[in-house]
């Protein structure tokens, strides 16, 4: 099979993953669907049993007791065998064997069914890729303080002998303050950090320290009452009137509600998921002004990894068969359907080969202002010095006319 066409196959089984993926999934998820059913059928008839034996055993307890010591001995023989015959006719430990194997069962043809449909072996998708392990040391140590586990973090630093990829800890933990001293709606330290960066967050058009003080305006008047809550609206939030009159008015007209603000037409402002994304909107903010990504870029690689682990592992089993080197590879011959989650730059299809660009393929802007790949243009030209008409109108150009756009 030639490459275009091996490419061909991999970008037919890349299409078609996805679906068997749900397939696979949908499979795994009726198995244990019946392994949990059967889990209930066998607590319940266990149950059932395990009642059974204590009505008897109580009943033949309530029989003893009634006999009158004084008009007969007891015959506690005669009583136990009753009760043997009872327990017996019950059969116990036939009714238990038997929803307990047919747990079993279930059990372990889902156990075969996951062995089968998750391949513990990945290797075979990893790639001898040269590591810079300054780097991802840094990386995993700042993960861990972006985590809040401060104390891992140091301890791989010290073992590593990183100590430069602490520089981001005392940052980090001074967020951490912050934002533990929220969840208990203590806003000062929050307050604090906005007002020193008070340029920095006008520059990124922030509304964070107009939240900031309006959560605060809101605890104060649940709290302490009206006129401390005027009086903080007319030290902190004044200033904030002529950009954003009618939040500032909203937060007038709640005054006249003090101590009954939850039964209110404001009482949206006492809302507890606010809290929630308060802190996440701190989170973001810090970060920004950091540099850093709001999501850790360990855990972004990781995830994106794992989303793309399926199409790899049948892209080298392929390649496997056919004998293709996947070591010697420099681009993928299929992309990797990921999340718009993952998508933090614009990408470029080309219009004409349905091609997304690369470093080897880059688009190119035409003098009409139309863009193509490049292996698209040199296809219209077939040679650099002859001009060419534009797919999408009548405008002609020459290859050395095209610019190299970057994204």
């Amino acid at each position: 099979m030639s490459f275009p066409g091996f490419a061909w196959k991999i970008i037919q089984i890349s299409r078609t993953s996805h679906s068997v993926q749900e397939m696979e999934l949908s499979t795994v998820k009726d198995a244990f669907d019946r392994v949990a059913k059967k889990q209930k059928l066998s607590y319940s008839k266990s149950q059932e049993v395990i009642d059974q034996v204590g009505h008897e055993i109580e009943q033949a307890l309530t029989k003893i007791q009634s006999v009158d010591d004084t008009s007969s001995p007891i015959d506690l023989k005669s009583f136990l065998a009753e009760l043997k015959l009872k327990l017996s006719a019950i059969g116990t430990q036939n009714q238990l064997e038997g929803s307990q194997k047919e747990l079993n069962s279930n059990v372990s043809k889902y156990l075969k069914l996951l062995e089968k449909v998750f391949n513990p072996d990945i290797s075979k998708a990893y790639r001898n890729v040269d590591f810079d392990c300054h780097i991802l040391n840094q990386i995993i140590a700042n993960h861990f303080y972006r985590q809040g586990l401060f104390d891992l973090g140091d301890c791989l630093i010290n073992e590593a002998g990183e100590p430069e990829a602490s520089v981001l800890k005392s940052q980090f933990l001074e967020m951490y303050q912050i934002l533990e001293a929220v969840k208990v709606k203590n806003l000062e330290p929050a307050l604090n950090w906005v007002a020193a960066n008070h340029e920095k967050l006008k520059q990124d058009a922030s509304y964070l320290e107009l939240k900031l003080h309006r959560f605060q305006f809101v605890e104060i008047l649940q709290t302490r009452g009206r006129a401390d809550a005027l009086d903080y609206a007319r030290t902190h939030l004044a200033p904030f009137a002529s950009i954003h009159l009618d939040e500032i008015q909203k937060l007038m007209g709640s005054l006249l509600w003090a101590g009954k603000l939850e039964i209110s037409p404001y009482a949206e402002l006492l809302i507890p998921t606010h809290w929630d994304k308060l802190a996440e909107e701190l989170t973001q903010q810090f970060c920004s002004l950091l540099g850093q990504s709001y999501q850790s870029p360990l855990t972004v690689a990781i995830s994106a990894g794992v989303e793309g682990l399926p199409t790899l592992l049948k892209l080298a089993n392929v390649m496997a068969a056919k004998k293709q080197e996947w070591q010697a590879m420099k681009q993928l011959p299929v992309p990797l359907e990921l999340g718009r989650e993952f998508q933090f730059h614009s990408i470029f299809v080309c219009p004409v080969s349905r091609e997304q660009g690369s470093e080897e393929n880059p688009p190119m802007l035409m003098p009409c202002l139309h863009v193509l790949c490049k292996q698209s243009i040199m296809k219209l030209s077939k040679s650099s010095t002859r001009t060419f008409k534009c797919p999408y109108c009548p405008a002609e150009a020459s290859v050395a006319q095209c610019r190299q756009l970057y994204f």
